[in-house]
């Protein structure tokens, strides 16, 4: 009981916190286990971030401030990274959503064998990551017997080595390839929300398809394509497959992400303290940026109601 009491003492929140899910024992247990499996890696990551630690010189770990992130600022690879991650997400997310966005207009319309162009639309995210960027490195992307090269020098362009010469815009095509049908998903739901009626009578008084589209469809679409920014920026800015699969970060940087970065940092580096504040950068970067492009697409919204 005394060290209960010491405890406590020790940490003034967690009496009232105890107390809280004692009375919401439903909620409770479930916050608990939330705050253990997302939060306390994170607070274990920022306190690593901290701390001077190469696995090879385990002899010199110490504390070590904000020395970690200063380091990390300064350095070349992580400022090329940390902008390959700025790129891929914001044009990976932007364009998947406009093309999530036709692709539910196209689908939301009744026509023979809707079902079946439905289920060719959503594969794409049905396939597992790395078995898409293998698909697409081998047999899309090949300088050799790609398809992507077939197609251009079928019509008179000059053959390219994609993953070579373009590797960011590789990466962002495989991406968006994955992530379209993605946010299709989401805005088709929204589609189908709306009410007929709504539409119809814009028709009768004789509004356009485009009038229609854009003063009745993308206004009520507002929180479904928040949702689709919100969900695409959490995930495509920690992208990994794609680039382990088909670049390795190459040539050089041209398309290493932050992800990657630390991947290579810990398991080529052993380097835990520089790789732990790289991670914590990721995390707030991944905030600001959602917070952003929230904000931009609620503007863009406002304009077309």
């Amino acid at each position: 009981m005394t060290q209960a009491s010491s405890v406590l003492r020790r940490v003034p929140l967690l009496g009232p916190f105890l107390l809280w899910c004692a009375r919401n024992p439903l909620i409770g247990p479930a916050l608990i286990y939330a705050i253990l499996i997302t939060q306390a890696p994170f607070a274990l990551t920022v306190w690593f971030s901290l701390q001077k630690w190469n696995l090879l010189r385990p002899e010199n770990s110490r504390f070590n401030g904000l020395s970690n992130y200063l380091d990390i600022f300064q350095t070349s690879r992580f400022v090329d990274a940390l902008a390959n991650t700025v790129i891929l997400t914001v044009s990976a997310v932007g364009i998947s959503l406009l093309l999530g966005l036709a692709y539910a207009e196209l689908v939301n319309q009744r026509f023979p064998g809707r079902g079946i162009v439905r289920t060719l639309f959503i594969t794409p995210f049905l396939v597992m990551p790395v078995v898409g960027a293998l698909a697409w490195k081998n047999m899309m992307l090949n300088p050799v017997f790609g398809v992507v090269d077939w197609l251009a020098q079928t019509v008179g362009l000059p053959a390219q080595d994609w993953l070579a010469q373009y590797p960011l815009a590789s990466i962002v095509t495989i991406v968006v390839w994955r992530w379209a049908p993605f946010m299709m998903l989401i805005l088709l739901a929204g589609m189908q929300a709306l009410s007929e009626e709504v539409r119809e009578g814009a028709k009768m008084d004789g509004a356009t398809t485009w009038q229609e589209f854009r003063y009745i469809v993308l206004p009520h679409l507002k929180g479904y394509m928040q949702l689709g920014v919100l969900l695409g920026s959490i995930y495509i800015v920690n992208e990994f497959d794609a680039i382990y699969m088909a670049t390795q970060g190459g040539p050089g940087t041209a398309s290493t992400n932050l992800p990657f970065l630390i991947y290579q940092n810990v398991f080529f580096g052993y380097d835990v303290g520089h790789s732990a504040a790289m991670a914590v950068v990721v995390v707030a970067m991944t905030i600001v940026a959602v917070t952003y492009l929230l904000r931009i697409l609620g503007r863009l919204m406002e304009g077309n109601n």
